[in-house]
């Protein structure tokens, strides 16, 4: 008789492929903190993951994006997403931990997925759609909580907003022209603020006066 989808086994089972799975997400961020992705081979984390290439092959087509699953799961765990009830605060907090994040040795990587994807459009395109879109959605929950609060004017494009925040520390990144650090990343916060948050005046305007309904 066939087991039952409930039994022992089958949930032994499940929780040894949650383990292989954390196993090679781990043996990649190890792996690429210390060698290029170019150089980084399936077998390589395999075999440092203690598991087949058969078993990588089950959840990823190849290792690159393995590489972009370990960079995501880690930037998930390093970059909290914050809500202490103002969307400055959390923008800068953000702001300042990503900066901290693409500054360390697994954050490097960043550059290595964009170069890449220059002479690659499949693995860009990869890249925006497991990587990219993931990370961008969960900072637009952060915009949304500002409108709705009333802190940031409901006009204005949440998508341009997050390209307009995270841009400077990309590009600065990539050329290496200029500073990333806490004083730059308050600084680039204040500079979109002045555009994006609502003023004082038209938040006192949608008040009604004193004795009116």
């Amino acid at each position: 008789m066939p087991r039952s989808a409930t039994s022992p086994a089958k949930r032994r089972g499940r929780q040894r492929s949650v383990a292989a799975e954390t196993a090679i997400l781990e043996a990649a961020v190890e792996l690429l903190t210390k060698r290029p992705l170019s150089e980084v081979t399936t077998e390589a984390i395999a075999r440092k993951a203690g598991v087949s290439k058969a078993t990588i092959y089950k959840w990823w087509p190849n290792k690159n994006l393995v590489a972009l699953d370990a960079f995501s799961a880690r930037l998930k765990a390093d970059v909290v997403m914050p809500d202490t009830g103002s969307a400055k605060l959390d923008f800068t907090r953000q702001l300042k931990d990503t900066i901290v994040f693409y500054k360390s040795p697994l954050g490097r990587m960043l550059r290595q997925f964009l170069a890449e994807g220059q002479n690659d459009p499949g693995f860009l395109q990869l890249f925006r759609e497991s990587f990219l879109k993931r990370r961008r959605d969960s900072l637009l929950t952060l915009w949304r909580r500002g409108v709705e609060r009333g802190e940031i004017r409901p006009e204005v494009d949440g998508e341009l907003v997050l390209d307009l925040i995270f841009g400077p520390v990309i590009y600065r990144l990539m050329a290496g022209h200029g500073a990333l650090d806490e004083n730059q990343a308050t600084a680039i916060i204040e500079a979109v603020f002045c555009g994006v948050q609502t003023s004082p005046a038209r938040k006192s305007a949608t008040i009604p006066a004193k004795g009116q309904a």
